[in-house]
């Protein structure tokens, strides 16, 4: 390797982890005392927290914030069919995620996917882009949109951030499909969840 080509390959690594790192400070950990741990995203400085519906469950609801403190969280919306949920904690200093827009991403692009799976708070993991739509072989077709990703989401990753390499929040953890196929809610998915729950975008 050539010392031009390992110079650009630690600034690429040196951008990467600032970037990661920047998006860890929007990060929660969610705790359902029935259904373990899972993640969060900081939405406003108001104290909203978005994750997925199926990490909210039935249970008492705890949230950990960067800084390692721990509150008790509220429900604001919820909607099972698109997997998305909207909780109310109270916090002051908040730092909330930039937004982009997931409908500009194409396949190729590169994006971080942040969580705590099995516990490990604020790993992340890093791949492309395969698609974006509601025709994605990926998933059944159900007239939803989804982002299809070329990486690996594991257990407790769900409901954390999708990012993309400037930063700004895309999509929303979901689920996996496939052992390198993780599936994310779109951003906007997000913004008309947000809208319709009456929740400011401020």
């Amino acid at each position: 390797m050539t010392a031009a080509n390992a110079n650009w390959l630690e600034g690429l690594s040196a951008d990467s982890a600032e970037v990661v790192d920047r998006a860890r400070r929007s990060l929660v950990v969610i705790q359902n005392r029935r259904r373990g741990a899972g993640a969060g995203v900081v939405w406003d400085r108001r104290g909203t927290v978005v994750t997925n519906a199926h990490v909210v469950g039935r249970g008492r609801l705890h949230v950990i914030l960067p800084d390692g403190s721990e509150q008790e969280a509220t429900v604001l919306a919820i909607d099972s069919g698109r997997d998305l949920a909207a909780l109310q904690i109270k916090a002051d200093l908040l730092q909330p995620l930039a937004r982009g827009d997931a409908r500009r991403l194409r396949p190729g692009d590169w994006v971080y996917a942040i969580g705590n799976p099995w516990g490990v708070v604020g790993a992340a993991t890093g791949g492309i882009v395969i698609g974006m739509g509601s025709d994605l072989a990926e998933m059944p077709a159900s007239g939803r949109e989804w982002l299809a990703l070329s990486l690996h989401l594991r257990p407790g990753h769900s409901g954390g951030p999708v990012i993309d390499s400037a930063g700004q929040l895309v999509g929303i953890n979901t689920m996996i499909t496939g052992p390198e196929v993780g599936v994310a809610i779109p951003v906007h998915i997000v913004e008309g969840f947000a809208r319709e729950a009456r929740i400011p975008s401020v």
